[in-house]
C-alpha cells in the first residue's frame, strides 16, 4: 500500500493558490487512476486508487498546511505504510515554474507542510517538488505562495498536473529519473519547455 499526499490549505479561498498545487496534483492523479470518490478520513480528504498493481491511498490533509503531519501520520499508522512508501507533492519556490524534481529526505527549506510531516514521521519520505518559481524578494514569499495562479499560468499548471498523473506508474515504481524525464518531455510537447514566467504582481 502506498500513500500519495498532496499539500495545500482547505477551503475555497485557497483553492487556486500556488501553495495548493499539491492538492491540484492529487486531484489529477485521482482522475487518471479512476480513483474512488474522496471522503472525509484521517483529518483529510481520502480516496483509494490503483497504479498498475500497486494499491494507493490519495490524501489531501484538511488540517491547514502547518499541521499536515497529523493527517499523514494518522493515515500511515492506520494502513501500516512505511515511510519509504509515502509520496508528498508540494510547491517548490526554488524550482522554475513547471519544473519537477523528486528527492528522498532532506530539509524542509522553510516549507511548513514538510516540516510538520517530518516532525510526525521522520524525513525519509519521497518529495515531489513542483516548481512555482520565486517572487525574487524574500519579503514577498508569503503573499506570493498564498496568491492564486494568474490566468497566464493556468496552462502550464494544468499541463504539469496532467503529466504527473499520466506518468505516476513510473513514480510509484521508484523510477524517479525516468519519471522526471517523461514529465519534462510532456511539458515540452505541450509548449512549456522553457521555464514559465513568474507573475510578479501576485
Amino acid at each position: 500500500m502506498l500513500l500519495l499526499v498532496g499539500l495545500g490549505n482547505p477551503g475555497r479561498e485557497y483553492a487556486g493558490n500556488r501553495h495548493n498545487i499539491g492538492f491540484m496534483a492529487v486531484d489529477a492523479l485521482a482522475r487518471a487512476s479512476d480513483a474512488g470518490p474522496f471522503r472525509k478520513k484521517f483529518q483529510g480528504d481520502m480516496a483509494e486508487a490503483r497504479f498498475g498493481s500497486e494499491r494507493a491511498i490519495l490524501l489531501k490533509p484538511q488540517t491547514y498546511m502547518n499541521e499536515s503531519g497529523r493527517s499523514v501520520a494518522e493515515a500511515a499508522r492506520f494502513h501500516k505504510i512505511e515511510l519509504a512508501d509515502i509520496f508528498v507533492f508540494h510547491d517548490e519556490l526554488d524550482l522554475a515554474p513547471g519544473k519537477v524534481r523528486v528527492k528522498i529526505g532532506g530539509g524542509d527549506a522553510g516549507h511548513n507542510g514538510l516540516r510538520s510531516i517530518t516532525a510526525h514521521m521522520g524525513s525519509n519520505y519521497r518529495r515531489i517538488r513542483l516548481g512555482i518559481g520565486h517572487p525574487g524578494d524574500k519579503a514577498r514569499v508569503h503573499s506570493y505562495v498564498l496568491g492564486d495562479f494568474a490566468k497566464a499560468e493556468q496552462g502550464w499548471v494544468e499541463a504539469l498536473c496532467d503529466a504527473l498523473a499520466r506518468n505516476a506508474d513510473l513514480l510509484v515504481k521508484g523510477d524517479d529519473s525516468h519519471f522526471q524525464s517523461k514529465v519534462h518531455l510532456a511539458m515540452e510537447t505541450a509548449g512549456f519547455g522553457q521555464a514559465a514566467p513568474v507573475t510578479k504582481g501576485a
